[in-house]
């Protein structure tokens, strides 16, 4: 079985590390249960870009258990767990292509490998996979039957090649399903990059002015998580809606160039490209902290630091590099700018990653159910699949909730009582 992983040694780490998130994932354990008795994925070739974690090893062991053939590769370099990679390549039987910090060379070599594995199902965090099959291995497009997106960012240039006419095939936009968007983006993604931001910097948050940079739901989960640790906290938009509903949440919304000079700690949450630059770095105040949450790291514009500082201290803390401007100030960039959620801290809980999980195996079979009336196009996941993990999160909570009555059926779907 090929492979590419940093340690084989590593294995019994990543066995125990897989063991104790899947104990904190029931939904998913449930569906496992089920797919590895009804065989429902059986004859699926899979290939997944994901991040290569212990929650992301229990969904693709559920995928192995339905039946499907299944192989790895990670969707960012920094995000790897390598003793993950090991327990998934020579425990559970799921070959995996990824090794934390992997270069640039590394990481598309590594996409090439899953796409060797000629699927006919694909599952990414990012759309690497589904770009790479549209432009290197156009071979590929016409047999595969369906592609799951996991991110904002995946999502985002889904639609822009959508619009372009380019997708050959039928895509699920699972990150904007309601049990992932709303639970996962915001709050996991809330917790986790605070926890990055923690262990990289052992920062202080209470009454630091922290600039959350959008205010989609990953960015109002991290905005939310250091209001409560204290923080004062600013957010930069460029969607009014967006902007009032934050300034009416009680934050500060101001632009960029306002929260430049003020910020000590700076996120970036947007999907977007150079949302922090050269004219940014140069009003931040000596000591700043600059991390981005975003799925690529485009966010912050790296380039432009590096062409401003006459120095570069690499490694000032595990995670940290120290960018000395030409006027003595120093910038501090967390995590290469990757997610730092998963650079430096361990990504969401598995508690959480449950229900995204949970859907992006339900939307796979379903896709697979019915291959045969799925346009070329981006699709949305089902609602059926929505509230099916909803139920069975608040099930596994010990959780109960009221059920409509007939009268009440009734009136949802009539117009006849008026006043």
């Amino acid at each position: 079985m090929a492979y590419d992983i940093k340690d084989a040694g590593l294995v019994k780490e990543g066995i125990r590390r897989t063991e104790w998130a899947d104990a904190d994932m029931p939904v998913l354990k449930l569906i496992r249960k089920r797919l590895a008795r009804e065989q429902s994925l059986k004859g699926v070739r899979m290939s997944c870009c994901l991040h290569v974690t212990a929650e992301t090893a229990n969904l693709v062991r559920t995928l192995k258990a339905g039946g499907a053939d299944v192989v790895l590769c990670a969707s960012n370099p920094l995000s790897t767990q390598d003793d993950i990679a090991a327990a998934l390549s020579l425990k559970y039987g799921i070959p995996t292509f990824a090794i934390h910090g992997e270069d640039h060379d590394t990481y598309y070599k590594h996409i090439d490998a899953a796409l060797a594995h000629e699927p006919n199902v694909t599952m990414d965090d990012g759309a690497d996979l589904v770009s790479a099959v549209l432009t290197k291995r156009k071979d590929l497009a016409g047999k595969i039957i369906a592609s799951m997106e996991e991110t904002t960012t995946g999502v985002i240039r889904l639609r822009a090649m959508e619009k372009d006419g380019m997708i050959k095939f039928p895509v699920f936009a699972v990150n904007d399903a309601d049990c992932k968007h709303l639970f996962d983006n915001r709050y996991g993604t809330g917790q986790s990059t605070i926890d990055g931001v923690m262990r990289a910097t052992d920062l202080l948050l209470a009454g630091k002015k922290v600039v959350v940079c959008g205010y989609g739901m990953c960015g109002r989960g991290v905005a939310t998580r250091a209001r409560g640790m204290g923080a004062h906290v600013i957010v930069t938009e460029v969607d009014p809606l967006r902007a009032l509903e934050a300034t009416m949440d009680g934050f500060w919304v101001m632009s960029m160039k306002e929260a430049a000079p003020i910020g000590e700690l700076f996120v970036t949450l947007t999907g977007n490209a150079d949302v922090i630059r050269k004219e940014h770095f140069a009003a931040m105040k000596d000591g700043a902290m600059v991390a981005n949450s975003g799925h690529f790291n485009v966010e912050i514009k790296i380039p432009d630091l590096e062409a401003m500082s006459k120095q570069v201290r690499r490694g000032v803390r595990e995670n940290v590099d120290e960018f000395v401007l030409k006027n003595g100030n120093r910038i501090r960039l967390l995590g290469e700018g990757r997610l730092i959620n998963l650079a430096a801290a361990e990504g969401h809980p598995a508690s959480v990653m449950d229900m995204s999980f949970a859907v992006q195996a339900l939307t796979t079979e379903f896709a697979v159910k019915n291959k045969a009336k799925l346009s070329a196009s981006v699709h949305k996941v089902p609602r059926e699949i929505d509230e099916q993990v909803a139920s069975l999160k608040l099930k596994s909570m010990g959780i109960s909730i009221d059920a409509l009555t007939e009268r009440q059926k009734k009136y949802l779907t009539s117009w006849d009582e008026g006043t």
